[in-house]
């Protein structure tokens, strides 16, 4: 006997997204390894797709319930006519007779991966898991500059253009009932008083003139009272709000001296990818400047910046000089999310370096979100890093350097770099 578990709870409308959403919770585990596998294999020019993904079955299959196989039993298979009870079956002789391609297995049976696809989405949402922008919104808003105007009400100061009709027109018929009400049932009583003395034989001819002349005038006063009064007025309030910035500018920093081959270039390419790639996720417009340098530094397109090649020595503080430039420039409003990612292989001037932890420390910390400094190095930390790990005493969530020996290390390290961090 067999028993089946099957999961008859009510779903939504869209029973394959919850489904498919149950499915990616259960096999989180195997999900995240297989991606794993997938970012070591893939380009980061290929992060913005999906992927396909394999998970062993045995890995999938569902909680069922039975009763083993117990006591003795003859089994009798149809067809024998060759081999009696207790006899002994020889081992087929060159391995079988298979028809399978490839390379046998040593261990037994083997069972097909269960294959699906993850969507672009789900591929990157697993691949940036547990990741946090720092400083993602801005550090002071009072300081924003920018605003929106939102309604807030009303007020009964306001231009013509602003005036609200129907709250207008509701007051003025309140102000009208609430003034005229008095004068409308004393004048109900009025004419009932009237009516009483007419009805007299013969009727005081003095008491109706008094009682005619006071409903007269308490008609006058009730059409007096005015139809709009400038108190009934009420125009739409409209106040001013800070609107947060949803804007970023992704400043690349490389050097390009002759110390940097192509495979380090090629690995702080990955990073910068990637970095896009994130800030991509959290901002609704993303501007990118690439700034290389050995000696001097130039603003380029990005295709000069990965590609073009340079010999001669290293001067960073070029680049800081320029990027601080670049920022004032182009750059200086609070409507703009300031990221900074510098590669290097950390070696440059000695006399220079000092120089590169005062321009960073007092000229460009100050303005951007976040400085994220890379060394791309398999050797001991040159002169640049000592002079940078000064300043990562209190600049928690600011500025972090971290070091890149192989291209497996650009992955973790990324994540060190923008790893959730704890209030």
């Amino acid at each position: 006997m067999t028993v089946r578990i099957v999961d008859r709870r009510q779903d939504s409308r869209n029973k394959s997204s919850v489904n498919r959403g149950r499915f990616l919770r259960r096999f989180k585990g195997q999900i995240r390894k297989a991606v794993a596998d997938a970012i070591a294999r893939r380009g980061i020019r290929d992060l913005e797709n999906g992927e396909k993904i394999g998970i062993p079955a045995g890995d999938i299959s569902e909680p069922q319930f039975h009763h083993g196989r117990g006591g003795m039993r003859d089994t009798v298979h149809p067809g024998n006519d060759r081999f009696s009870t207790g006899d002994q079956i020889e081992r087929p002789s060159g391995g079988g007779a298979g028809q399978g391609k490839g390379k046998a297995s040593k261990d037994g049976e083997g069972l097909d991966d269960f294959v699906f696809t993850l969507t672009r989405d789900e591929f990157l949402d697993i691949f940036f898991e547990e990741l946090a922008l720092p400083n993602l919104v801005k550090r002071q808003l009072a300081r924003i500059d920018e605003y929106k105007r939102v309604r807030a009400g009303y007020t009964q100061t306001g231009v013509p253009t602003n005036i609200s009709i129907v709250r207008t027109m509701r007051g003025a018929a309140g102000r009208r009932i609430a003034i005229g009400g008095p004068y409308s049932r004393e004048l109900r009583l009025l004419q009932a008083e009237l009516e009483s003395v007419l009805d007299e034989v013969p009727a005081n001819e003095d008491e109706v003139r008094r009682l005619q002349h006071e409903i007269e005038v308490l008609k006058a006063k009730r059409q007096a009272i005015p139809f709009v009064d400038p108190f009934d007025l009420r125009f739409s309030n409209r106040i001013r709000v800070p609107q947060p910035s949803t804007q970023a500018v992704m400043f690349c920093v490389m050097d390009v001296s002759g110390s940097m081959d192509e495979a380090k270039k090629q690995m702080a390419k990955r990073f910068f990818m990637l970095l896009y790639l994130f800030l991509n996720r959290n901002y609704e417009k993303i501007e990118v400047v690439f700034i290389r340098h050995h000696t001097a530094a130039e603003e380029v397109d990005e295709d000069a910046f990965f590609h073009s090649r340079e010999t001669g020595g290293t001067i960073v503080s070029s680049a800081l000089k320029l990027l601080r430039d670049v920022i004032v420039a182009r750059y200086a409003s609070s409507l703009w999310n300031i990221y900074v990612a510098q590669a290097s292989d950390g070696d440059n001037w000695n006399e220079d370096s000092p120089v590169c932890r005062e321009l960073l420390s007092e000229s460009i910390l100050p303005l951007v979100q976040y400085f994220a400094y890379v060394e791309i190095t398999d050797g001991e930390p040159q002169n640049l890093w000592e002079e940078y790990s000064k300043l990562q005493a209190g600049r928690d969530g600011l500025f972090a350097i971290q070091r890149i020996a192989q291209a497996g290390d650009i992955y973790p390290v990324f994540r060190e770099l923008f790893r959730r961090r704890m209030p």
